[in-house]
């Protein structure tokens, strides 16, 4: 790569912010001697570092590499593959690519490099030095300057990815520094390097070879878009649920003690500010300062969650040298191995001298560690920071020190990184564009779908605000999830009546207990997949004292992209179980409003709705009694009263929430096509049952069907057992429930899932028609080309959660 030559330049790929790709001179690729450039790091650690900021504000210059011919860049970076010889390719032909390296003008000019030009469609940029890793152990070789162009070839993959997918891309951005440096210094998989949540995993998986899949990531039968045993063996652990990672590590950690390859293996986690917020993160640090057992916590600090600690919400203290001096002196090997030595000493001497020994130690190191280093340190962690996260030098420098000393017990480093790094459309959004549908990457504007009716959590935010008005005991309580749930709505009327108590669905839940203690009225808006970690609260606190909190639980059913970490699958089984809650599941937008109002009146004891992601199916809101246009208020339901929206003879629909719609798809095909009447029915609740009106159509039909998009063991089981205990099927009554298999239903297009789960309206009419005994009927309904119209509704659960 020595004789790569200099061409003329090509402009920066649109939307790349080009002041993150600012380089000083020729950047060495892959191949380049690396004994050169560590010489010089020996003689001066940041002189390359002080050279480009003083470059870059007199004469910026921009690194683009492209292919030099259209035949070659078909088969090259451009076609978003990886190359498919596990060997690393042979980079010394010059006539292969070249680099471009020029300098840019910063003056005003008639036409802006940033603006897109419509009449040439954007290319892929080229990424010759990511064209030669198709496994970290690639990486090994390369010196500071080439990992950094690594970082930002990773960096522009993953834009340009996510742009044709949709995905997690903020969080991504943030850490292609650190991900390519912990791939340099540890040895993955056998070091075992555990990303919490999952939503920075991006360039992990580009790095570890599923580069050329990332077009399929969070697609039917692609990637998913968080790690995955299964997926890969650098995958040591499963994630999509947040502050897991620091528990998950340690016991990997001490079961590599317990089966003595503790010194030849490392476990590192890598934490969000978000996820660390978790009690849970807590909990498993302060375990581990307990066993002191060697393990590697990463702290990536963006900024974007106020911390109890002080050192975030505008408290941080500058990332510069000073803190950057300091974090090396913390992660020096002989200081480090020298503290070890000295505890061990002093531990044998009598009296108070251990303790007055480690008080000295604390006052010392606080003269060094950054704001907040406290808190870790009484946890008994040894803290390293801050670190500046885009820089490479400082990060390879700190994680080889801390990977080859030899001393005892967890470590937390904390760096500081930019959400959305590298990108400006990210880095100037509000949330940084932590979750994004398919976008254009010229400008970062998203291709959402355009017309129809709002999401359900629109029509929750605005149902929520109208019982607010008209009662100022409405409180609003959520778990960091302000813009998945639409309390950022509710927030903006009511600032002083909205909670945002972290990633701490068991403090919410309780928290929204002792709300409700005082007379007031709670909405606890989480996910169905998340009120799962609040389990325990929800029954201890809520339901055994009859307290009325009510949970609004949003993403009930399945997800789509998101898979199965999000999927809400089982509330209906797990809150079901218990006594004293009414439970109810709207069917369109216009019932998720009458819930909202119903659940408002309920004072005596816990309420909770269920609703799923995605658009409403655009029902006529005035017709179906809801009043209000901006902020829709909906009308207060009987309490344990279903309805019947189609009256027939011949076979019962009985459905829970989300499946009316289908039944009402299948009612069309079985009268159309095949001369059957059927009779649908919209339970709305499912604790308490309509007794009443369940048995009135068990006894009018020879046939029924109960169906549900949850989970074995809710509504069906519910009925079931009603049906059972009442006699109602010890006659000629054929009953057949209709629920998610048993078995986790993994990321896709949404109607692939509902397919998968046969819960389509197909579905449904031939297991009716199989009940009448029309068996080559049923047989031929699910036959492929058949149309499936019922599908539609859940086309708008596309998205990111």
């Amino acid at each position: 790569l020595d004789q790569l030559t200099t061409t003329a330049a090509m402009p920066v790929p649109l939307g790349i912010n080009t002041h993150t790709a600012m380089r000083t001179g020729p950047v060495p690729c892959a191949g380049t001697s690396a004994s050169a450039g560590s010489a010089r790091r020996q003689k001066a650690p940041h002189a390359n570092l002080r050279n480009h900021r003083r470059v870059s504000r007199s004469q910026p210059q921009a690194l683009v590499c492209r292919a030099a011919s259209k035949d070659e860049s078909s088969s090259g970076s451009d076609s978003g593959a990886a190359p498919e010889s596990t060997t690393r390719p042979s980079m010394g032909d010059s006539s292969k690519m070249s680099v471009d390296i020029s300098p840019m003008t910063t003056t005003t000019t008639t036409t802006s490099p940033e603006k897109p030009d419509k009449k040439k469609p954007l290319v892929k940029p080229p990424t010759p030095l990511l064209d030669t890793v198709n496994h970290p152990m690639h990486t090994k070789s390369f010196n500071i300057q080439q990992l950094s162009q690594l970082a930002e070839e990773v960096r522009q993959e993953v834009i340009w990815n996510v742009s044709n997918t949709g995905g997690h891309l903020g969080a991504s951005l943030g850490v292609c520094e650190l991900t390519v440096a912990l791939h340099h210094v540890f040895d993955s998989p056998k070091d075992k390097m555990i990303y919490d949540v999952g939503h920075q995993c991006y360039p992990h998986k580009i790095l570890t070879g599923r580069r050329d899949r990332m077009p399929s990531i969070r697609q039917t039968d692609g990637l998913s878009g968080f790690t995955l045993r299964s997926e890969s063996e650098h995958d040591p652990f499963g994630a999509g649920h947040s502050s897991t990672s620091i528990s998950a590590a340690l016991g990997m950690a001490v079961a590599n003690e317990l089966k003595g390859v503790a010194n030849d293996r490392h476990c590192i986690a890598v934490i969000g500010d978000g996820a660390i917020t978790g009690g849970m993160a807590y909990e498993a640090m302060n375990n581990a300062g307990f066993l002191d057992t060697n393990m590697i916590i990463i702290l990536n600090d963006n900024q974007q969650v106020s911390l109890p600690t002080q050192y975030n919400a505008g408290n941080q203290d500058p990332v510069g040298a000073l803190s950057s001096a300091f974090a090396r002196l913390q992660s020096n090997r002989p200081l480090r191995e020298l503290r070890e030595v000295a505890k061990a000493v002093t531990k044998q001497m009598p009296g108070q001298v251990p303790e007055m020994t480690a008080k000295i130690d604390e006052y010392a190191r606080g003269m060094i560690s950054g704001t907040g280093s406290t808190l870790f340190e009484e946890l008994g962690l040894y803290y390293i920071g801050t670190v500046d996260g885009h820089n490479m030098d400082d990060l390879v420098t700190i994680l080889k020190e801390v990977k080859n000393t030899e001393s005892s017990g967890p470590v937390l480093i904390h760096i500081i990184t930019t959400k959305g790094k590298g990108y400006r459309p990210a880095e100037t959004a509000m949330d940084k564009m932590h979750g994004v549908a398919k976008y254009d990457v010229s400008t970062g504007k998203q291709k959402k779908p355009t017309g129809g009716a709002p999401s359900y959590t629109q029509f929750f935010a605005e149902g929520l605000v109208a019982e607010a008005r008209e009662d100022s005991r409405v409180i609003g309580v959520h778990a960091a999830m302000g813009g998945g749930t639409g309390m950022n709505v509710f927030e903006k009327t009511f600032p002083d009546r909205t909670f945002d108590v972290g990633i701490c669905e068991q403090h919410a839940v309780t928290f929204a207990a002792g709300l409700a203690c005082e007379g007031l009225k709670p909405f606890c808006a989480i996910y169905s997949t998340f009120l799962q970690r609040g389990y325990d609260q929800v029954v201890h606190d809520v339901c055994l004292q009859n307290l009325p909190v009510r949970f609004a639980m949003d993403r009930a059913g399945l997800v789509g992209a998101d898979g199965a970490t999000h999927v809400g699958a089982f509330d209906t089984a797990y809150m079901g179980c218990l006594p004293n809650i009414v439970l109810m599941a709207p069917s369109n937008e216009a019932e998720l409003l009458h819930a909202i109002a119903t659940c408002a009146s309920i004072d005596d004891r816990p309420s909770a709705f269920r609703y799923p992601r995605g658009t409403g199916i655009g029902v006529d809101l005035e017709a179906e009694g809801v009043t209000g246009d901006d902020e829709r208020k909906g009308k207060v339901l009987e309490i344990g009263k279903g309805r019947v929206v189609r009256q027939g003879k011949d076979v019962a629909l009985l459905a829970y929430g989300s499946m009316v719609n289908q039944c009402m798809a299948a009612a069309d095909m079985l009268e159309e096509n095949h001369g059957v009447s059927a009779t649908v029915v919209d339970a709305r609740f499912m604790k308490p049952l309509d007794t009443e009106l369940i048995s009135q159509i068990a006894k009018e039909h020879e046939a029924m069907i109960v169906t549900e998009e949850a989970s074995i063991g809710g509504f069906c089981s519910h009925v079931l057992q009603y049906l059972s205990l009442a006699g109602l099927l010890d006659g000629k009554l054929k009953v057949r429930p209709m629920c998610l298999p048993d078995f986790f239903i993994e990321h896709g297009a949404p109607a692939d899932q509902m397919e998968l789960a046969g819960l389509t309206e197909r579905h449904v009419a031939s297991t009716a028609l199989n009940l009448l005994g029309r068996e080559r009927d049923s047989m031929a309904v699910l036959e492929p080309g058949q149309r499936s119209g019922g599908l539609s509704s859940v086309e708008g659960r596309e998205g990111i959660a």
